[in-house]
């Protein structure tokens, strides 16, 4: 579950604060094969269940491979290590392993590597950030408990049958929890992990096409082509040099100059000259990524009956079109609904779902919120961190259009919060007042992840605190549904919901951008934003 900070976000994913700056010269293209990029040290241990932001992500998507890996270009989640995953009521699995799969120190790939380390991740003690991932499996309940200590030590729903078979036992039926397995938080691990935890941390083995060669904390991570990787997607190169940089600007410029092969967000400031600078080098490309202003619904005064007029209000005087053009330079699309293009309709994305109150009406606008008992206090505020300089932009742009549609100057200002760690305490200390910016990276390209996660009743991303029975019911249902096409009917059912109360704004779409230098080809981002990097060739 991810939450965007800057210009990407996780579930507490959160763009780490670097300590740092990059080694200059180009010392990893000098290495024969070795493409260069620009990264950020990882917030937490490379654990897979304990990995949510996106630079941590970056690394196990090239470490590991589980029972099931998202399409680069498709995002459709396909069998990588899993030959069959099978279920006649969409509560009880049983998943086959294919043969030939092992680890980079030789240990075989069994259904005990992924039990044991779904058991690892899901247990309170281990305090992992992906614990919640495991929610839908038996017995989770009591290996984390919402208080107390665990009850057991190992999910019940789990069983081993043999090397290449084990059972999955979900507490409510859920049709579509296969295609959440290419999630890191699923990927196996080596007993060596448990044999030596402190070693292993020190320099994880995975079954990805590469290995890591070492880390430098703050300068560099070396990742190196395994040889002898067993999957069909080996590494085109011979490794990536993943680079700390604590300035996108910095790792732009160093690109240019020749010192950099990659870099995978380019900064604001670079957006009107980046075409010229790069042709035919840079990538702007739509990722499963949506950016909205989530309400305090716990406030009675955003909460109370009659004030989704004035949500629903707010929405619809906000020119979207005219922000994306002129801030953002295309990069983004306005939203039409809660989800993401990168769908597609068979994954649930429908535009125009919002209808209205996703559209720019200056007049309505302003009538709707006069009708809905007006602004709380005559004025509204948008908070949003302070410690990047790209929020303030777009919040006072957003603020602009608000003030031209309500005819007032100072109807809307914007709510600075000195860090994002202090915007994160103050949403989850429910001290919020106003509006706020949100936005959602998906984990896996699925509906069900943009709505369960935030709008479901007390779900662990829904920091509006937002709780409508209809909306818990319609979830409910499409989970349980065997049906695809009637699953997502069922969850665009919800979705309406989201439009007559709007307990967040959707604002806009979020594209993937990067440029490379000439030194590399074949170059793409996932549907995730992240760079393909298995998939690089060096010139």
């Amino acid at each position: 579950m991810r939450r965007a900070t800057c210009a990407k976000w996780g579930a507490s994913a959160v763009a780490v604060a670097l300590v740092a700056t990059a080694c200059g010269g180009g010392s990893g293209a000098s290495r024969s094969g070795v493409v260069s990029a620009s990264w950020g040290d990882p917030q937490n241990p490379l654990e897979p269940a304990n990995t949510n932001e996106v630079q941590g992500g970056k690394v196990l998507e090239m470490l590991f491979r589980g029972l099931k890996r998202y399409n680069p270009k498709t995002g459709a989640a396909e069998n990588v290590i899993a030959d069959r995953i099978e279920t006649k009521d969409s509560q009880n699995f049983t998943v086959t392993l294919k043969d030939g799969w092992t680890f980079s120190n030789g240990e075989k790939v069994t259904a005990k590597s992924f039990v044991d380390a779904w058991n690892y991740g899901a247990l309170l003690t281990n305090k992992q950030k992906n614990a919640p991932f495991f929610q839908y499996i038996d017995g989770f309940a009591q290996v984390h408990p919402d208080t107390g200590s665990p009850q057991a030590k190992t999910l019940s729903g789990l069983a081993v049958k043999d090397d290449k078979t084990f059972t999955v036992k979900l507490n409510q039926k859920f049709s579509t929890w296969p295609d959440t397995l290419g999630y890191a938080a699923f990927m196996p691990l080596p007993q060596a992990f448990f044999r030596d935890h402190d070693g292993w941390i020190e320099k994880p083995v995975g079954n990805g096409p590469y290995t890591v060669d070492s880390y430098e904390k703050g300068s560099v991570m070396r990742m190196r082509k395994w040889e002898k990787y067993p999957g069909d997607d080996p590494a085109r190169n011979g490794g990536i040099d993943l680079r700390v940089y604590t300035d996108n600007n910095t790792a732009y410029t160093d690109l240019q100059a020749g010192n950099l092969d990659l870099v995978d967000d380019v900064p604001a400031a670079q957006l009107k000259n980046v075409r010229a600078d790069l042709g035919g080098r840079y990538i702007n490309q739509p990722a499963g990524i949506i950016q909205t202003l989530a309400f305090p619904m716990y406030d009675k005064r955003w909460g109370r009956p009659g004030a989704e007029k004035v949500r629903r209000g707010l929405s619809m005087a906000i020119d979207r079109d005219q922000i994306t053009r002129e801030i953002f330079q295309k990069t983004r699309t306005p939203a039409t609904d809660w989800t993401s293009p990168v769908l597609g309709s068979k994954g649930g994305y429908q535009p125009g779902l919002c209808g209205e109150a996703c559209e720019f009406h200056a007049a309505k606008a302003k009538a709707l919120i006069k009708e809905g008992g007006g602004l709380p206090g005559g004025r509204v505020t948008l908070a949003y961190n302070a410690d990047t300089g790209s929020h303030k932009d777009w919040i006072d742009a957003l603020c602009n259009s608000i003030n031209k549609s309500l005819g007032e100057d100072q109807a809307c200002v914007g709510a600075p919060v000195g860090t994002f760690a202090d915007f994160r305490n103050k949403l989850t200390a429910r001290r919020m007042s106003g509006p706020f910016r949100a936005g959602w990276q998906m984990d896996y390209p699925l509906i069900q992840n943009f709505l369960q996660p935030l709008y479901y009743t007390n779900a662990s991303a829904n920091d509006g605190k937002f709780s409508n029975a209809s909306f818990d019911k319609l979830v409910n249902q499409a989970n349980a549904e065997t049906d695809q096409k009637k699953a997502v009917a069922t969850f665009q059912d919800a979705e309406k919901i989201l439009a007559t109360q709007m307990p967040a704004i959707p604002l806009w779409y979020q594209n993937g951008s990067g440029g490379y230098s000439d030194r590399i080809s074949n170059v793409a981002l996932n549907p995730f934003s992240v760079p393909v990097y298995n998939e690089i060739k060096v010139n």
